[in-house]
């Protein structure tokens, strides 16, 4: 009875320090901030050593919320530009594909990562996404998170500061996404996207089968015009704080230097991936005319939502910075379950060492 209690107390501590995180990084415009608070909260508290357990059994179901959440960002008119933006498009493409090459290299090689868990980091689809596909596919959970929110914050950071200090724009702060109204019937077609993905996922063995199903049923319903609604926006950031808690929970055990290690490889892979970005952004520039600023936040590996909103901010094309944001991601998915699962599982044969970043 009395570890019982106990276990509700740590659990109740660290749902509340969840909260506290999210509300802080809410409060102060920061990106991604109810997940992101959350979880570099609950990172503290376990640095700290207090005592603290995350609500693992409600993952699954978190991750479902998250994963319909995103479907519902895509549109029956999502992809009708693809042909006019063809080749920047595939532009993205060569450039995801170069940075990662280089990127999962120097976390292998000198960061000491294995390379599935390399692989997971240097992929910029998104922290939810890659954490979870690389966590199915035997990547270290831990160093993935890290290397993703480091790398959020810095390209963000960086962002902010090359169009406001350097070229003069006002980039104002990046708020969370918001939730459109949703009536019954668009309650109940979302459920269904949560509970049948779910479901699917798990039939069809798809790497993070709550995630992927649920966001796949979600992006056709919304696609085909079934629904265009969102879950409830306190239903998603209940959804992301929890998760928050959840994988902050996770680093139980790690040292402070585990973290600033993060740091300083997140600082040098980040710094490549952008010199990679804004080199492909020249060349497709002199292709097709388009603006490099707006090549430049198309390509960066930061947030769809965050580089979007910095584009309406410099009066970008928001519809082109968002497709492809779009595209990477969609197209990093789709590959997901197979490339890269395969990937992986030829690197998790191969004798390729050990993780040495005292995250395990």
């Amino acid at each position: 009875m009395i570890k019982e209690l106990k276990n509700h107390r740590s659990l109740v501590c660290a749902i509340a320090l969840g909260v506290l995180g999210g509300t802080l990084f809410f409060v102060l415009n920061l990106p991604l901030p109810w997940m992101l608070g959350a979880i570099i909260f609950t990172l503290i508290g376990t640095l700290l050593k207090w005592d603290l357990s995350g609500p693992e059994k409600a993952r699954p179901y978190v991750v479902a919320i998250i994963g319909v959440m995103l479907g519902s960002g895509f549109k029956p008119d999502t992809f009708d530009h693809l042909g006019q933006w063809a080749v920047s498009l595939a532009g993205l493409v060569f450039c995801v594909v170069v940075s990662a090459f280089i990127v999962q290299a120097y976390l292998h090689r000198f960061g000491g990562q294995s390379r599935v868990t390399a692989l997971f980091s240097a992929m910029p689809g998104g922290v939810v996404e890659m954490v979870e596909v690389g966590r199915a596919t035997g990547g270290d959970e831990r160093a993935i998170i890290l290397a993703h929110v480091w790398r959020i914050i810095l390209v963000i950071a960086a962002i902010a500061f090359w169009f406001r200090l350097v070229l003069g724009f006002e980039v104002d702060g990046m708020m969370p996404l918001s939730s459109s109204p949703a009536g019954l019937l668009d309650l109940l077609v979302l459920g269904l996207c949560a509970a049948l993905g779910s479901a699917l996922g798990v039939r069809l063995k798809l790497p993070a089968p709550t995630f992927i199903g649920p966001m796949v049923l979600s992006a056709a319903a919304h696609m085909t015009g079934i629904t265009h609604s969102s879950p409830p926006l306190i239903l998603v950031i209940m959804a992301q704080i929890i998760l928050g808690v959840v994988i902050g929970c996770r680093f139980k055990g790690s040292q402070p230097s585990d973290v600033s290690h993060a740091l300083r490889l997140s600082a040098i892979s980040t710094a490549i991936m952008m010199a990679v970005a804004a080199s492909f952004a020249w060349v497709v520039h002199l292709v097709t005319g388009y603006s490099t600023a707006q090549l430049i936040l198309a390509y960066a590996p930061g947030g769809l939502n965050e580089m979007s909103l910095v584009s309406l901010a410099i009066q970008a094309d928001v519809g082109f910075v968002a497709t492809h944001h779009l595209f990477r991601i969609v197209a990093l998915l789709a590959v997901a379950g197979t490339v890269l699962a395969r990937l992986a599982q030829a690197m998790n044969r191969a004798p390729s060492g050990t993780d040495t970043t005292n995250l395990s």
